[in-house]
Formats: structure tokens, sequence, C-alpha cells
């Protein structure tokens, strides 16, 4: 068989595990507390040896617990849709700030989170007069390559930052800070300005100034930033805004 080939078969049989798992997940619906393997086979349609299979790797993640001979939701899913609510919330409480923000700059604006040791875009608004930028909602980056990884990053705890620092710091480009001690005395001045600069480190021709949006204990929940053309903006100026934006954002979640 060729790799062609077989790499589609392995993503062909993936995609149809992943199909079954999810419509297993799926067959609870409002009032369900338990199901059994013969009622979730019906609703389903699959066999009940493949609910059975399947239910056993679910239920050792966590994802459905055992009721007797029956199968419920597991605290797994609870604690997966709470997260999911949390990040919902964010981005509807911040888009309104975030537009002013791109009105104000007519940049592009970023809202995004820490995981493990990159950050997530949960929303992106590109500005008119911003270049093409590789960010977009859902995708991920090096946290040490962007501002917002920094903002964040230097508003965690120490474990997090050692986290990111034992995992290494590769290099996305020429300019990426790829030295443990420049991006630790980085993070220490990002802590006494609260903004935080990105010069070219995740793209070439890429600039941008990011600040953390922070709880009450005043660790980072996420951050944002303003980025544009390295000809067409001045960060420095940019500044001012983008941390009275994120502030503003601080307040409001708490």
């Amino acid at each position: 068989m060729r790799t062609a080939e077989r790499n589609h078969d392995v993503s062909s049989g993936d995609a149809a595990t992943a199909a079954r798992l999810a419509a297993l997940l799926a067959a609870f619906r409002p009032g369900d507390d338990a199901l059994g393997v013969s009622e979730l086979a019906r609703r389903t349609g699959l066999p009940k040896t493949s609910v059975h299979r399947l239910s056993q790797h679910l239920t050792e993640h966590g994802l459905l617990e055992h009721d007797g001979t029956a199968l419920r939701l597991g605290l797994k899913l609870f604690e997966i849709g709470q997260l999911a609510v949390r990040q919902r919330g964010l981005v509807d409480t911040a888009r309104p700030l975030l537009a002013d923000l791109r009105e104000a700059t007519h940049n592009t604006v970023h809202l995004a989170v820490l995981e493990g040791v990159e950050v997530v875009y949960l929303d992106v608004l590109r500005g008119p007069d911003a270049p093409r930028l590789p960010s977009r909602i859902g995708g991920r980056f090096p946290a040490h390559a962007t501002g917002v990884g920094k903002a964040i990053l230097a508003f965690s705890p120490d474990g997090v930052v050692d986290e990111v620092l034992s995992g290494g710091l590769p290099r996305i480009s020429r300019r990426t800070i790829t030295s443990p001690a420049l991006l630790r005395r980085q993070l220490a001045k990002i802590r006494d300005e609260g903004t935080a600069y990105e010069r070219e480190e995740s793209s070439i021709g890429t600039v941008c100034v990011a600040s953390p949006i922070l709880d009450a204990a005043g660790h980072a929940v996420a951050a944002i930033s303003v980025a544009g053309s390295v000809n067409r903006i001045r960060t420095e100026r940019l500044a001012p805004a983008v941390r009275t934006t994120a502030l503003a954002l601080s307040r409001t979640l708490r």
C-alpha cells in the first residue's frame, strides 16, 4: 500500500471512530439519567458490541460513567462544558471593546488565551488597514513568539513560565526570542509596564502590542493585542489604548 493510501485509510478510520463516539455522547437527551447499552444501540444505530467497546474508551477518560449496568454522562464532560461556557462568555463580553479598539486603530485586534505552551486565538477582528496575518480564530501559536503570549506569561504563576521554558523556545522567525534568560527579562519588564511587544517575532514584517486581562488575584486569564505592519504602525503610540481596553475588560469580567 502506498503511503498516501495508508494515510487516507487511517484518516477515514479516525473520522469514523470520532463520529461513533460523538453519536454515543449525543444520544443522551435532556431528562436522561442513565441509559443501557441496548437503548444506546437503538438511538445510535450502532451494534451493541460497538457500543460496549466505545463506551469502555469513554469511561476510561471520564466522559461516561457506570451506573450499575447502565451508563451516564461523566463529570469530565461537565468540566469541558464549563470551559466552553467561560470562553464563550469571554468572547461575547470582549467583542464590543475589541470592536472599538479596531475602529480606533484600524488594525487587527486579537483575543487569546494560553493553553499549555501555546496561545489559542478566541477572536480576531481584522482591521481595514492591516496586512494579512497568520492568526485565525481557533489557531494556535507558540506563546513565547507572540505579544499576547508574553503578556499572559508575565502575569502567570512561575510554574506556567517554567513549563514553557522547559519545552524549549523554537525559532518561528529570525527575530524570535530563543533565549530563556532574555525572555525572563522581557517578562519582568512587561509586569512593570503592563504591556508586551512583539517585534517581528512571529512573522517578519508584523509587530504588535498586547496587554493581559487579569482576574481578581492579578493572574492573566487572557490577553488582547493590536497587530499590523512594521512600516505602518507605531506600537508605543497604540500601547495606551490597548492597556486601557485590557483594564476595562478585566474590570468587566470580575
